[in-house]
């Protein structure tokens, strides 16, 4: 909804929540003003055109600040006469923001108010909906751990221990040293006969001596 109001001898085409500089008013930042002249409103396809206002149709604003506009030059001279005269201008404002459109019985405040709320109520639904959908996904996800970590435990109890097999490097040195043990044992029986055959004829000497 919208609305074309007319003061200070200007024309402004508002909305609700739209902030306009008009002429200085005689009015407090914060103080709530009703502006009578409303020459249209407008709503979707219904409009009302006022002759020169519209019938029961009031547009509220609330006083924001009092502020001054842009500077404005004014450059006067007259040829030929050596006249030059400079002047800067700056209007006094103030800024108006729009709180409330009413026509016909409607108020654009009290309407997007319903709507504000019915879109709280909708996006404070989404947001338990994704909280539950959320805390749904972790409980899942800790079953399928616990599912996954026993089936993980059954498979490591079932699995028969291996097995173990002594290296090739083991074997290798352990089959040199049986073969050196018998060859060391052959060969202490093989000194054994040649030591006494040495013995014997030193005492067959001695008896002849």
């Amino acid at each position: 909804m919208y609305a074309v109001i007319q003061t200070g001898g200007k024309q402004y085409r508002v909305e609700l929540g739209s902030e306009i500089e008009v002429d200085r008013l005689d009015a407090e930042p914060g103080q709530r003003i009703d502006i009578a002249r409303v020459l249209l409103v407008a709503d979707g396809d219904q409009a009302a055109i006022g002759r020169p206002v519209v019938e029961g149709a009031t547009v509220s604003a609330s006083v924001v600040r009092q502020t001054r506009g842009d500077k404005v030059v004014v450059f006067k001279y007259k040829p030929k006469a050596r006249t030059r005269v400079k002047n800067g201008h700056r209007a006094e404002l103030t800024v108006l923001r729009i709180s409330d459109i009413a026509w016909g019985g409607r108020s654009a405040a009290k309407e997007q108010a319903a709507i504000d709320a019915e879109q709280q109520k909708r996006d404070k639904e989404a947001q338990e909906a994704t909280a539950k959908q959320t805390a749904a996904d972790q409980a899942l996800a800790a079953q399928l751990a616990a599912a996954k970590s026993a089936a993980t435990e059954a498979t490591t109890e079932a699995t028969p221990a291996r097995r173990t097999r002594p290296k090739a490097a083991d074997a290798e040195m352990v089959a040199p040293t049986e073969a050196a043990a018998t060859e060391a044992a052959a060969t202490e029986a093989a000194a054994e006969p040649v030591t006494a055959a040495a013995d014997e004829p030193a005492d067959e000497t001695g008896k002849d001596a």
